[in-house]
C-alpha cells in the first residue's frame, strides 16, 4: 500500500499582526525550529532558527529574540 510521505517541515503556528507575518516551523528530520518574519508593507524578510525551548517566545517577540543591531541587519537583507 502506497502512502504519502511525512512532510518534513511543519508549519506550528501562524500569525499576522500590524502588516507583520510569522510563522513558526519544525523541522521532523532535524528536530530544529525557526520563525520566518516578513513585513507586507516593506518587502522585507528574515528567518531564524531558534532554541525549541525559545520558540514561543521567539514566535511571539521575534524582534526582541533577534535584538538590537541584528534586526536591522537582517531586515536590511
Amino acid at each position: 500500500m502506497w502512502t504519502a510521505p511525512e512532510l518534513a517541515i511543519r508549519e506550528l503556528d501562524h500569525r499576522v499582526s500590524d502588516g507583520i507575518d510569522v510563522t513558526l516551523f519544525w523541522n521532523a528530520r532535524t528536530n530544529r525550529v525557526c520563525i520566518a518574519v516578513v513585513d507586507e508593507r516593506s518587502g522585507q524578510a528574515f528567518q531564524l532558527d531558534v532554541p525549541g525551548a525559545d520558540a514561543l517566545y521567539a514566535f511571539n517577540h521575534p524582534y526582541t529574540y533577534l535584538g538590537g543591531d541584528a534586526a536591522d541587519r537582517a531586515l536590511a537583507a
